[in-house]
């Protein structure tokens, strides 16, 4: 049984950082790209990152580069988001997902693509 847990979230106040885990079991986790996504009540689920398998190849979405980073360590089946200079509006649940992949090398942007998905963290950010 796959399962992705979140952790890491909490209230943070506006300038400050916390970094999110997803710890993957139930799956082999190098044979899958991860993804980072995050929803607030009445709107869509929003992309926010990806990783590739190896970890080589990432993304972040261009309202949050340069303040959120993505990277696993395949070692402990884990993928992080770290998240500085946090604002009020990246207040959201954020969640991780999973998607089994042939390439080493690919990450994915659309929720379409994931298979698998955590339950979510709350991230508060206060002004």
């Amino acid at each position: 049984q796959v399962q992705l847990v979140e952790s890491g979230g909490g209230l943070v106040q506006a300038g400050g950082s916390l970094r999110l885990s997803c710890a993957a079991s139930g799956l082999f986790f190098e044979n899958y790209a991860m993804g980072w996504f995050r929803q607030t009540p009445g709107k869509e689920r929003e992309f926010v990152a990806a990783i590739s398998r190896n970890g080589e190849n990432t993304y972040v979405t261009d309202s949050m580069k340069g303040r959120f980073t993505i990277s696993r360590d395949n070692a402990k089946n884990t993928v992080y988001l770290q998240m500085n200079s946090l604002k009020p509006e990246d207040t959201a649940v954020y969640y991780c997902a999973a998607v089994n992949t042939y390439s080493s090398r690919t990450y994915y942007r659309t929720e379409r693509a994931y298979n698998y998905w955590g339950q979510g963290t709350q991230v508060t950010v206060s002004s």
